[in-house]
């Protein structure tokens, strides 16, 4: 199709013609972008009299969130990882714990539990792949600036420190035997073992976790800031617009607390 003949309803069919190829919203958003930037240039150069990317419709038909792991389900899968081995649980109860993605929770180590039981993430940390060579970490970007610090409880905090001091030798990394980096796709091995030795469903994701933390620290009625900086978003508008759900939960829990005390409970 010739540039200058290209329509809005081109640009939404295309749209649509992903979507059913089924291409995530978030790599259609990212071709259209390429285009509609692509198309300023155009009108920039007199190629094209108008953006018709900048007009099209982007937003999908909204779709009913998913149901979060359970609390059980979350225990069996860190139950069945301790089967395969301690070091398995304890990447899977970071995950949950700490909101952690892959790359962050390969990139861990022992010195990153501070001594106020506080744990360093570096949320630059990036997985890149190149063919037949196993994944490398890079940061990606500043370490101070991408770097957050969450709280531990009790329970995760003596786990770090006992396997800390059984595999003293094994070198620097939480999820490594030597002094390499470990491979980030040892932690999905765990996972996908884990899921398949726990019986949960096989749609659920390593990634699942990090939701899960943030479901459930929103609907138990911690507010949205703090749980945005646990999970590393710069901007909470991000944690409420992937976690509307667990806002509206928190929201309900509100009204029940107003009713019982306007019924006269304290």
């Amino acid at each position: 199709m010739k540039l200058a003949r290209l329509s809005v309803a081109d640009v939404e069919r295309w749209h649509a013609r992903l979507r059913s190829a089924d291409v995530g919203e978030a790599s259609i958003r990212n071709q259209h972008q390429a285009l509609r930037a692509a198309l300023t240039q155009a009108v920039r150069w007199g190629w094209v009299a108008r953006n018709v990317a900048a007009l099209a419709r982007l937003s999908a038909a909204k779709r009913k969130p998913r149901a979060g792991m359970s609390p059980a389900e979350v225990r069996a899968v860190i139950d069945a990882a301790a089967s395969i081995d301690p070091v398995a649980a304890l990447a899977l109860r970071l995950a949950a714990v700490t909101g952690a993605r892959r790359a962050e929770l390969a990139a861990l180590r022992w010195e990153d539990l501070r001594p106020d039981h506080r744990l360093s993430i570096d949320g630059a940390i990036e997985v890149v792949r190149v063919p037949n060579r196993r994944p490398k970490l890079v940061d990606a970007g500043g370490k101070t600036a991408n770097q957050r610090t969450v709280a531990l409880d009790a329970d995760t905090v003596a786990a770090i420190e006992t396997l800390a001091e059984e595999r003293s030798d094994g070198g620097p990394w939480m999820f490594s035997i030597d002094d390499d980096p470990p491979n980030p796709d040892r932690i999905g091995y765990w996972w996908r073992r884990a899921r398949e030795i726990a019986g949960i469903d096989e749609a659920w994701r390593l990634h699942d976790l990090r939701h899960w933390s943030a479901t459930v620290g929103i609907s138990r009625g911690h507010d949205v800031r703090t749980v945005a900086g646990r999970l590393g978003h710069a901007n909470p508008a991000m944690t409420l617009r992937v976690y509307a759900h667990a806002v509206e939960a928190a929201d309900e829990a509100v009204a029940t607390t107003l009713g019982e005390v306007l019924g006269g409970e304290s």
